[in-house]
Order: C-alpha cells, then structure tokens, then sequence
C-alpha cells in the first residue's frame, strides 16, 4: 500500500492518463522466471520504441505507429476514447516503405540491458589505424546494444535486425548499458562482475577501458549530455536498521543520525572522466543498493533511485545532495531502511523538460515529480514495475513490469518557472564551478544555481 506524509492527501494528488499498453500473449512458460521487462529504450530520434519482453525476445516497433494505436494526438484522443492495448499478435502490419519497420529479435539469452546508439561522422574512432574496419557508420545508421545474462553484448542494426557484433568480455550478467551521446558510439557496459567496461563501436568494438572501484554489482549507467562524464551506481554492503523512537513520525525517510551502518561500501554512486578515464568522485548519501540514475537534459542535475526508498537530487559538480524524494512514511515502528519495507524504488527518468522525474516503486505506484516541490504532482497504479523512461519528447512515459508488457501515460504537463528557463539556458553551457565564479550578486548567483532544498 502507497504511503504519503501527513501533510499530503493522496486524493489531491493528480492522476496520470493511461493512454496504451504493449503486452505478450500468455504461454506456458511465461509463468517462469525470466519472462521480465527489465528495460525499455526510445531511439535517440525517436524512431523507435524497444522494450525486453522477455524470454530472450526483444520487440522494436515503430514509436509513431505505437501512438496511433494508443490515438494520442488523433482525432479519437480528443473524443476520449479509452486506452489502446497493442498486442505481438496483432501488431505485424505492412507498412509503406521507407516507414520503419518492426522486428522481433531473439538475443539467445534473457536481455537486461538495451540502448540505442547513431552515428555522427565526424566523432572519429580512438583507434588510429582504421583503414582495416570492418563497419564503417554512417550518419543514418541506427543501433541496437543488448546486454545478456550470460555477460555478451549483441549489437544489432536496427533497420535490418541483423547482429554486427558480439562482445564477450564480461563474466556477469550484463545489467545496463548506454551510448555516449556525442554520436561517438563509445558504449559502456555496467556488469555484475563489479565492472564497467568502455567499447569503441567504431573501432569494431574493440574494448578500450576497465573501469574498476565499485565492490559490489553495477546496476546502471548514464553519461551526461556532453558525453564528459558517467555515472555508475551499484550495490553496496552498507545496509542498515533503524528504530524510529516511539511517539513521532519519522523525516521523510529517517534522520541519518539515528543510522548504524554495518562494515561495507558506504554508498554505490561513482562519477567518472570519461576523457581521463579516472574516477572524480563519489556521492555520499544513499544507505542501500542504488539501481538507476540519469542525468538532467542539461547536465546540471543528476537523480539516483535506491533500495533505500529515495530518489536523490544531486549537483554532480559539487557532489551535494539538494533535494531528496521519499517514497516511504510509515507510523513509528521499527522499519529497515535496507529495503525491507516494500518500498524499494526500482528506476528513475528525466524528463526532457528538465522540471520533471518520474519513479518506479515496489508500493505499486508510479510517480511523476516537479524538482521544485517535495511530494509527487502525479501517481499512476502498476503492479510489479521495473523499469521507465521517457519518449524523446517528454510527452510519454514507458515503464515495463515483471510480466513482460510496458505501460504508457502522457507525462502531466506544468508551467516551468522563469527561474528554471533561465538556469536550464545557463547550465547548458556553464558548470556550477563557473556559474560561483561569475562576477555576479550573490542572490543573482542563488537564482541560477539549482539551490532546491
């Protein structure tokens, strides 16, 4: 059962519109492990929808023919007619040429991992010696890369559904990948075999760097806009108790002073140079395992989910937590912060519009947040979510669940204060290094530095 602090009523609390739904049909099979949406993925031009379906299958439609059949933005949207479902079945029509085409790819393993990845000419290979590449990348090329149980990466073409190539490096289950958006087509691959390793798709795939420091899994991965730097998060050893005392409400999570931290890893949040290939930081904050994290469009913000019930706002730049999102507020009794206490949050997204995250939990809801408030603008029900993200546009979000099929809402829209057009125009080209430095008043600094606390 969701909770909310005192302070909020869940009936105030907007609800999403559900606008689709893609699902299997029901097998045998499907009753046994492995039939999971671990992950789901829009190309970057928004061509294409992916989504791991389950059973080593994964399902790539094309996104305008998605909206469609949910009739968003159609004639019958504005009738209000009721959600589409869109099943494998019945979604192999024709289409004319030159309209993407839907494939249906068999990986030969359960997929955990998915990211799309283009090509831009100019972002040449690391690698000098290229006249002896087998794959030359054209600027309309369109990628595939799927991280598999048995530790491969596949990546495929995604206009043909042919395999180009197949990367054999990681012992463990391949958990997350992603492209660095620069077009480079540098990939990083996050393993738990405690890894995460760099490939230079330009260069044939070739594996240029092991990054090595996180003691536990890697769950994920995201590069910021500039393709500077990578965030990795993973588990840690670091899980904890706590004892609300008797006769008060605890914070929104718990006060970390009342924390006892067993020995381990004190957090799983690493940043990372990516010219360097060294680490710059990690983030303190997090008591349990953290499973997702993404960087805002404009680089200035980063959000991490973690089993420890919160989504946290960080100034990747500084390594300072400036807000904190809870999704856990139970009456005084003794909790475990480490996770038992049905509230683990699974994944997190950020909207392109830069004011909003959505969150997926274990209390079977969906959340949408405004990074300038503290309690959700917008929930939706899903059973058993695992992951999200959101279309290339921002106007939908995709989460998959444990049965195989993925949900779609139309992302709550809001007014962006003058305040956040501002910062985002600024911290698109300044760090927040540079933007202290300005010879600017300190309250003009205030007003356009992400101070959300």
């Amino acid at each position: 059962m969701a909770s909310f602090p005192d302070s909020i009523n869940e009936n105030d609390i907007g609800k999403a519109k559900f606008i689709g739904e893609l699902f299997v049909p029901a097998a045998p099979f499907d009753q046994k492990s492995g039939r999971e949406t671990w992950t789901v993925a829009f190309a970057p031009d928004g061509s294409y929808f992916a989504w791991s379906q389950g059973h080593r299958i994964v399902r790539l439609v094309p996104w305008t023919k998605c909206l469609k059949n949910f009739s968003v933005g159609s004639a019958e949207a504005s009738e209000g007619a009721g959600p589409r479902r869109l099943s494998r079945q019945n979604s192999e029509g024709q289409l004319p040429a030159g309209i993407p085409q839907e494939h249906t790819i068999d990986c030969g393993d359960i997929v955990w991992g998915l990211a799309f990845g283009s090509s831009v000419p100019e972002k040449q290979s690391r690698c000098v010696n290229v006249e002896w590449h087998r794959f030359q990348f054209g600027q309309d090329q369109l990628l595939l890369a799927t991280g598999l149980n048995n530790g491969r990466i596949k990546i495929w073409d995604v206009y043909t559904g042919k395999l180009l190539l197949n990367l054999m490096d990681h012992t463990d289950i391949v958990r997350d990948l992603t492209f660095a958006p620069d077009g480079s087509l540098v990939l990083v691959s996050a393993s738990r075999d405690k890894t995460l390793r760099v490939w230079d798709l330009k260069d044939d795939g070739n594996m240029v760097k092991v990054l090595r420091g996180h003691q536990n899994w890697v769950y994920c991965s995201a590069f910021s806009p500039d393709s500077s730097v990578l965030c990795s998060v993973g588990a840690s050893k670091a899980y904890l108790s706590v004892l609300v005392g008797l006769g008060r409400r605890p914070e929104p999570i718990v006060n970390t002073s009342e924390l006892k931290l067993s020995k381990g890893e004190p957090n799983g949040v690493f940043l990372w140079n990516m010219d360097k290939f060294s680490l710059i930081r990690k983030l303190e904050g997090h008591h349990h395992d953290v499973v997702s994290c993404e960087f805002s469009p404009d680089g200035a913000l980063l959000a991490t989910a973690s089993y420890d019930t919160r989504v946290i706002l960080w100034d990747p730049y500084l390594g300072t937590m400036l807000l904190e999102l809870g999704h856990l507020f139970l009456p005084p009794s003794p909790i475990f912060a480490g996770g038992a206490n049905d509230r683990w949050v699974r994944s997190v997204a950020f909207c392109q519009d830069g004011l909003h995250v959505a969150s997926i939990a274990d209390d079977r809801l969906v959340r949408w947040w405004n990074i300038e408030e503290r309690s959700p603008q917008a929930i939706a029900p899903l059973a058993n979510g695992l992951c999200c993200a959101f279309s290339t546009d921002g106007s939908v979000l995709a989460a998959g669940s444990r049965d195989g099929s993925v949900h779609f809402w139309a992302s709550p829209r809001s007014v962006a204060s003058l305040q956040h057009l501002c910062r985002m125009a600024l911290r698109r080209v300044m760090t927040t290094q540079q933007v202290q430095a300005l010879p600017a008043p300190p309250r003009m600094l205030d007003y356009l530095s992400y101070r959300v606390m």
